[in-house]
């Protein structure tokens, strides 16, 4: 009896431990939550807003008490994500009172009992704040259905981000500061959600923020998605980086010291610092151009930021600096004036490439204290600087009115509206016959040209000339090109255009003039259609009857019946009188149609249910056996993943089974920003037996014998070649070597001993 009382006390006491130890936590916790508040507030005062502190601290309290009890993964108290959040909004994109409230409160509505008209009656003292607050506060919350239905939940919420976006750029600012504190904070979520928010962030939040011309923050977050997605070559790098930096400093230190003597004597105030490359850059840079890390030679580059002078104009303090540097170091390879010519988001700077005093070649950036802060702040940066003026930037409203134009016609297409919203990363500078630059997004076509001059030249554009040679509308434009577009009043916009033009008003005028197309057609349709009434003796049928008709022939839309009728695809089959005596139940017959219509759109990831239970947990990684392959799994021809890459797997709701791609396939990165909830993480079995197929590239200075060697080598490895395509040209030959191989492991030994050999260039793999 002793012992178990005295178990029981035991007990008893580790509960109450256990207790005090969570109190004790909560405390921490409460400290932890007030300091970070009390430093958001002290930072905001520091700003040049200082107006509305009682608002900040209203918005702090009010989601204090909302989010209270609830937890982020990491175990914190969840209010401590929206001040980081408002943290992020204030120090490093420097915006005001309204935006910081609103990061406060971003999550309220959507997690929490509060919503919107809770929020607008806790500010109801300044009605015109608290209507801007909600208008935000909305943009910023989920909310799928309406006119974006047809999409999945998450295309959906991105597409209603852009809706509000387009009422209040702050909705677009904020979003990317919490997707920032998310993506700091991911390490704490299990692998597939991971992969889900990486691909989001990869294919909607850094294009986002390049186009809003948030140069660090795109930094940051493509250097974290290459983290998450390929911790082995993101920690290579690392590595390598830190073990350069002394020699890159004495490098910088030697290369800068006659610069800096020259801008001294010159009276001009200026920072010169050492700019190293991002571990994405080099990541990517290493993958594009097969490339090991030692080969990467641009390492950083050099920025001088000079303070503006009076009476003299910052693009001639650019160019006087400029002229300095090219005293000192006379061989100038590369010059490109962002300056005259700033890029579509607002990236202002003068570029030049010299060689240093060892034979190396710097790049170096030019620009003032302001150039600088909205290079890398871009958009956020403007609302400190007055001449800088938000409503004046020509470019951001024109981007919002074709966003607005886009939106307005909301198509399945669901990638077409993400690339014709977010602009791509890489412009390009097109000329008009009389010299006119005009700045488009890379893979930009002579018909997106044209409707950038004038959606009536877009229309009716025939052809081009591209440098005075002509050129069908889909040619694809490089920066430099001057191009004149050929127009002809009987040229109409076709749906194919849609397949190849990439900028938002190319694809917003499209469209809108292919349903005003429709239109005419479906008005001279329905003519035919009444004359064809006329005839069997009914001057004003009844909507039903038309209702009849159209089911007879299979439409469930009347447009579509008065559009088919107008092109002639049923003119023999227009016997009214006989479609009416037909006795057929049109209202079941509808709904048939409508059903299997309904049916054939739904999305994969609005098929809940399938007749096998499901095999795959989400919560844990699955992984990828001989066994399995075929049949719980299929290998997608799109990347070819083989074992050793790093892959990731969709779930197939029709077939219960996986789609395994490798992580950075475009086609994954899609299904990853639109269908997360498909995803599962895929590891590969180390036993695997199978061989995989997987394709090289080989390029090299053609000599004797140098196909024989090559065939040598391979023969030496445990693969077969498959197919084996040689061209050669002007002494460089150039193919394809299609093996099979067991892993990326064969693979890469392959490649190192072919690099070996003399004369051949460059060896790697390559996605067919």
């Amino acid at each position: 009896m002793e012992a178990k009382n005295f178990i029981q006390q035991e007990a008893v006491s580790g509960d109450e431990s256990d207790m005090q130890s969570r109190d004790n936590q909560e405390e921490l916790y409460r400290e932890q939550i007030e300091a970070s508040f009390q430093r958001l507030l002290s930072d905001y005062m520091q700003s040049h807003h200082r107006q509305n502190k009682g608002m900040i601290e209203q918005a702090f309290r009010f989601a204090d008490i909302a989010h209270a009890g609830q937890k982020r993964k990491s175990g914190e108290p969840y209010i401590i994500h929206p001040l980081a959040v408002a943290t992020i909004v204030c120090n490093e994109m420097g915006l005001g009172s309204t935006s910081i409230c609103a990061a406060i409160l971003h999550d309220v509505a959507e997690d929490t009992e509060f919503k919107i008209p809770a929020i607008r009656k806790e500010f109801s003292n300044d009605p015109k704040f608290a209507d801007k607050l909600c208008e935000i506060i909305d943009g910023l919350t989920k909310l799928s259905g309406g006119k974006f239905a047809e999409q999945s939940k998450q295309s959906a919420d991105f597409l209603h981000l852009f809706v509000t976006m387009n009422k209040d750029i702050r909705v677009a600012l904020i979003k990317l500061a919490d997707r920032l504190h998310n993506m700091r904070t991911l390490n704490f979520m299990r692998s597939d959600k991971q992969m889900k928010i990486v691909g989001e962030t990869t294919y909607i939040f850094i294009p986002l923020a390049h186009r809003l011309g948030l140069y660090a923050i795109k930094t940051e977050l493509e250097n974290l998605c290459l983290k998450y997605e390929h911790p082995d070559a993101y920690n290579e790098i690392d590595e390598k980086l830190k073990a350069k930096e002394p020699f890159m400093s004495t490098l910088f230190e030697k290369f800068a010291k006659p610069i800096d003597d020259k801008l001294q004597s010159l009276g001009i105030n200026y920072v010169m610092t050492k700019r190293v490359k991002s571990h994405y850059s080099i990541w990517k840079k290493m993958t594009g151009k097969n490339l090991p890390f030692e080969e990467i030679y641009d390492l950083f580059a050099v920025r001088i930021v000079f303070d503006s002078q009076e009476n003299v104009t910052d693009k001639d303090m650019c160019l006087r600096i400029y002229s300095a540097i090219t005293d000192i170091y006379k061989h100038p390879q590369r010059f490109r004036d962002y300056v005259s010519f700033p890029k579509t988001n607002g990236y202002r700077s003068l570029h030049l490439t010299v060689m240093g005093p060892e034979g190396q070649w710097f790049e170096i950036q030019i620009r003032s204290r302001i150039m600088d802060d909205i290079d890398e702040n871009g958009l956020a940066a403007h609302w400190k600087y007055k001449r800088y003026n938000i409503e004046e930037d020509p470019e951001l409203k024109r981007w919002l009115d074709t966003i607005k134009k886009l939106l307005e016609n909301p198509t399945p297409n669901i990638g077409k509206y993400f690339d014709g919203i977010i602009i791509a990363p890489d412009d390009i500078e097109i000329f008009t016959p009389k010299g006119d630059c005009r700045i488009l997004p890379k893979g930009s076509s002579a018909l997106d040209f044209a409707y950038d001059l004038h959606s009536n030249i877009g229309d009716h554009a025939l052809a081009a000339k591209v440098n005075h040679r002509s050129v069908s509308v889909n040619y694809k434009l490089r920066s430099g090109d001057q191009v004149e577009i050929i127009t002809s009043k009987s040229q109409n916009p076709d749906k194919e255009w849609l397949d190849f033009v990439v900028t938002p008003k190319a694809i917003s005028d499209i469209n809108a003039a292919l349903k005003h197309i429709r239109k005419e057609s479906a008005q001279e349709g329905k003519k035919i259609l009444l004359e064809a009434f006329s005839k069997a003796g009914i001057d004003s049928p009844q909507s039903s009857i038309l209702d009849k008709v159209a089911a007879f022939h299979g439409f469930t839309d009347r447009e579509d019946l008065y559009v088919a009728i107008s092109k002639g695809d049923i003119s023999d089959n227009l016997d009214i009188k006989k479609i009416l005596r037909t006795k057929t139940n049109f209202l079941k017959l509808i709904t048939r149609i409508r059903t299997q219509q309904k049916k054939d759109k739904e999305s994969p990831s609005k098929k809940a249910h399938v007749e096998e239970e499901p095999k795959f947990d989400r919560k844990k990684p699955f992984t990828l056996t001989d066994e399995k392959r075929g049949i719980d799994y299929v290998l997608m021809d799109c990347c070819n993943p083989i074992p050793g890459d790093e892959t990731v797997g969709f779930i197939d709701m029709d077939k219960n089974q996986l789609q395994v791609h490798k992580r950075n396939c475009k086609l994954a990165t899609v299904m990853k920003a639109t269908y997360g909830d498909l995803i599962v993480a895929t590891i590969w079995d180390k036993r695997q037996s199978f061989s995989f197929e997987a394709t090289i590239s080989i390029t090299g200075i053609d000599a004797v014998g140098m196909l024989g060697t090559i065939s040598l080598i391979i023969s030496g490895f445990n693969v077969n070649i498959l197919k084996l395509s040689i061209e050669t040209s002007e002494g460089i030959f150039s193919g394809t070597i299609k093996l099979r191989v067991h892993n990326t492991e064969d693979v890469q030994k392959l490649c190192e001993e072919l690099s070996k050999v003399d004369n051949i260039m460059s060896v790697h793999r390559i996605s067919e």
